[in-house]
């Protein structure tokens, strides 16, 4: 591979060549000797030999593509194997991002490496041919100029690998900061968080000082050897005219100076200076073989409930025998519950108000703690900071805060999202009109001139934008008509490698999943609409009563923790079966009803 991609940048060699020998030529042997015929066809050469080159270039990237294509694979290889071996959360990252980063950037480097190694060549050998003192002028300050800027090669990586990781710090220090400015000010931190932070800019900012001060031995290596040549070449020019150089010899090196080494050595410079730092971070990235995690009571929960990694045949969710209750005395809203979702499943959980739909939602989000059994999503716990990014869960009462319209949709991706990405998540969810009339994704958003629809839509779009696998909707759609309701949930359903779980206060939306489970406070049932039916006959009073129109449920636990859920049923439940609330005095019961009496719950609205 090497060898063909040698032979086809010889091309590239000849047309270099031809780029001054042929000018050269054409001024002393045709124009200046007043043959134009002569000087006509030197320059068609010339052109020639740029249509050849062009040829070779051609070829050239397949020889490049043939060479890079087996690093793409063993560093995929790489990455896979120890994504399996160690359930490594970011091999997604590596695979799809940092492996083609590696890849491009090596096709990168190769190509103007071997452009500037074949185009000197090409035009040192045409000042030699052209006049032998031409060379002694235009090759030693070249060969300074490289020479300067392969020193700095190593001194500079180092810098801006320095430079990198500051800046990492920094965005780090700032990530754990911004969504604890009220804690940090409510405990009176804030000048020791303002001398952490200004150590961590103070530290970036003497590394970017460090690379700018090594970063101007790219500019005097490319002055050196790109543009001293052409200085030379004209103070000497009376010099070399009178000791046998043509006038033709000097302008044909003029341009292999300003036409071919020139930009040339700026290529190299420029690539081999960025690029190459940039494809030796990735790669250490890349083969850095993490410390194992501690084992005994304090390390992650990563196993799944059999004590084994989580694998590729891992269900999205499985709870075993789960129970809960809101008191060591309260009567249990789950009972002895068992439960699986397979990747990429749909789930609709139905039931009458205060049964326990949203609860199963808290406990299946980690905003609950069960009392008994097990909970795990992709295999593993979830309850800590390690379990925030497999699960996301949108409550009835959408969160929208003051900002642009992209600051809310990419609040949960922890990198920058493409407005390509962020449009077409939009588009898919149904959030797109409502972007477009706001003025596109930079502008300004008040929660307040929303529709509790619209906020809906912006919640939701900014959980398909998430990269959790699992997506919880706990009556997220109440508030958007059916026909918007379902386009929300068949794209959420759609979304490749997700999983749905909704709580369902529409028929429709029951049976657009693929198996429905019906809560009865006492027993639940798991399967198909239809097979539910014939088996439930809660389930067939629901179907009978529910309609595109029924009026909204408010959700069994009050909306009044950042998620969206308290763990306390609220008042004005109809069919909570006489739980106790919070909101009023200890003791006291609730009337309730049924749904199956075909009213709506006392005090609520219409759908939207």
């Amino acid at each position: 591979m090497v060898l063909r991609l040698a032979l086809w940048s010889v091309l590239e060699t000849g047309q270099t060549f031809l780029t001054g020998y042929a000018l050269a030529r054409a001024l002393d042997d045709g124009f200046l000797a007043g043959r134009a015929d002569v000087g006509l066809a030197w320059l068609g050469g010339a052109g020639l030999g740029v249509v050849v080159a062009a040829y070779g270039t051609g070829r050239v990237y397949r020889a490049v593509a043939d060479l890079v294509e087996p690093l793409r694979d063993s560093l995929v290889r790489q990455v896979v194997g120890r994504g399996l071996r160690e359930a490594d959360n970011a091999s997604v990252s590596r695979l799809t991002q940092q492996v083609e980063i590696a890849r491009d950037t090596f096709a990168g480097l190769v190509l103007v490496s071997r452009s500037f190694l074949f185009t000197a060549a090409g035009a040192l050998i045409g000042l030699f041919s052209l006049a032998p003192l031409l060379l002694l002028v235009v090759a030693p300050p070249l060969l300074a100029g490289v020479g300067l800027f392969v020193a700095s090669l190593r001194p500079l990586a180092r810098r801006q690998e320095r430079f990198l990781v500051a800046d990492e710090g920094i965005a780090s220090q700032l990530g754990a900061v911004a969504p604890g400015l009220r804690d940090v000010a409510a405990a009176g931190a804030e000048q020791d968080v303002a001398e952490d932070l200004d150590r961590g800019v103070a530290t970036e900012y003497a590394a970017a000082r460090a690379l700018a001060r090594w970063g101007v031995l790219r500019t005097a290596a490319l002055a050196t050897g790109g543009q001293l040549p052409l200085v030379l070449l004209l103070v000497t020019a009376p010099w070399l005219l009178n000791n046998g150089v043509t006038p033709g010899a000097l302008v044909g090196a003029i341009a292999y100076v300003t036409q071919a080494l020139l930009p040339a050595l700026h290529n190299l410079i420029h690539g081999l200076g960025t690029s190459g730092s940039r494809l030796a971070i990735v790669l250490r990235r890349l083969t850095w073989t993490p410390k194992p995690p501690p084992r005994g009571p304090s390390a992650p929960d990563t196993q799944s409930p059999a004590g084994e990694p989580a694998v590729d045949g891992t269900p999205a969710l499985h709870l075993s025998s789960v129970t809960f209750a809101y008191g060591p005395l309260a009567e249990p809203v789950v009972r002895d519950l068992s439960l699986t979702v397979p990747r990429g499943g749909h789930l609709a959980v139905v039931g009458p108000s205060g049964i326990g739909k949203s609860t199963l939602a808290g406990l299946v989000a980690g905003l609950l703690e069960p009392g008994g059994g097990v909970v795990r999503v992709d295999g593993r716990g979830v309850r800590g900071q390690e379990a925030v990014g497999r699960r996301v869960l949108i409550p009835q009462e959408a969160y929208v805060f003051s900002g642009t319209v992209r600051q809310n949709l990419e609040y949960l991706r922890p990198d920058t999202v493409g407005d390509a990405e962020l449009l077409a998540a939009a588009q898919a969810v149904g959030l797109g009109p409502v972007v477009e009339r706001l003025g596109g994704l930079a502008a300004q958003l008040d929660p307040a001139t929303l529709s509790a629809g619209e906020r809906q839509l912006v919640a939701l779009t900014r959980a398909y934008v998430s990269y959790a696998p699992l997506a919880l909707l706990d009556e997220a759609t109440c508030h958007l008509d059916p026909m918007a309701e379902a386009r929300a949930e068949r794209a959420f359903a759609a979304r490749p490698g997700g999983t749905l779980v909704v709580i369902a206060h529409r028929i429709s939306s029951a049976r657009r999943a693929q198996r429905i489970l019906v809560m009865d406070g006492t027993h639940t049932l798991c399967g198909r609409h239809e097979d539910l039916l014939e088996q439930s006959v809660l389930y067939r009073e629901l179907s009978g009563n529910w309609g595109p129109e029924r009026a909204a449920s408010h959700p069994a636990l009050a909306a009044r923790d950042p998620y969206g859920v308290d763990p306390v049923p609220g008042p004005r439940l109809a069919g909570d079966r006489g739980h106790v609330v919070a909101h009023r005095p200890v003791g006291q019961v609730q009337t309730v009803r049924d749904l199956g009496d075909g009213r709506a719950p006392g005090g609520e609205g219409q759908d939207q």
